[in-house]
């Protein structure tokens, strides 16, 4: 009975504590979600999206018109998007948003399209490397609310001080039961990249 009692104290203190790690990790995400970090730096990094024949889906365009804007303010002098392409595809997310980008009249040196990149974390690692480079230290990431702790996280771990200003427009914010899915999904997604340092592809916005 004591044994008994004992690995039952145990089990639910285990439970206890995974429940509390998934509760305070959505927290923090939709925390996070709501921060909205301008500070002067070497370029603003547009995480990539779903394209279709070069033109940017809805979230995609999204996050780059507010790469846009924070570049006008003068944030920083570059903009970076990132972003391969699926078997098939003509174009890469990178392209497809340096060219987006090049029309709205944002100019060709201040534009670096990277690439690489299937998931978050490939893509962040190769704007590392393209940050190691050019000597550059510091972001703001551009991406979805929901997306952006877990961009944080991957981008630092890549070697770049970084910070975010979401995207508070497209169809990831619309509603309250989108929002509520994105912060479960990328809840699980964090959680999964803290543990084994993989990333997850998934849903726009998650991979």
């Amino acid at each position: 009975m004591v044994v008994r009692s004992l690995l039952t104290r145990v089990v639910g203190a285990g439970v206890l504590a995974a429940v509390l790690l998934v509760v305070s990790t959505a927290l923090a995400i939709w925390y996070t979600a709501r921060q909205d970090a301008r500070p002067p730096s070497d370029a603003i990094v547009v995480l990539g999206s779903a394209q279709y024949n070069g033109v940017p889906s809805s979230i995609f365009e999204a996050r780059l018109e507010h790469a846009l804007a924070l570049y006008e303010q003068g944030v920083a002098p570059v903009i970076v998007t990132v972003g391969g392409k699926a078997a098939g595809d003509q174009f890469t997310e990178a392209e497809a948003g340096r060219d987006y980008l090049t029309a709205a009249g944002v100019p060709a040196d201040a534009l670096l399209p990277v690439q690489e990149g299937v998931d978050t974390l490939e893509s962040m690692r190769a704007v590392g490397a393209a940050f190691r480079e050019r000597g550059w230290g510091s972001a703001v990431l551009v991406t979805d609310p929901w997306h952006a702790m877990r961009a944080e996280r991957m981008a630092e771990d890549a070697g770049i001080d970084a910070e975010s200003s979401p995207t508070r427009q497209g169809p990831a914010v619309q509603t309250r039961a989108t929002q509520l899915r994105y912060i479960l999904r990328e809840t699980a997604a964090y959680l999964l990249y803290r543990v084994t340092g993989e990333s997850v592809a998934g849903a726009p916005g998650i991979g």
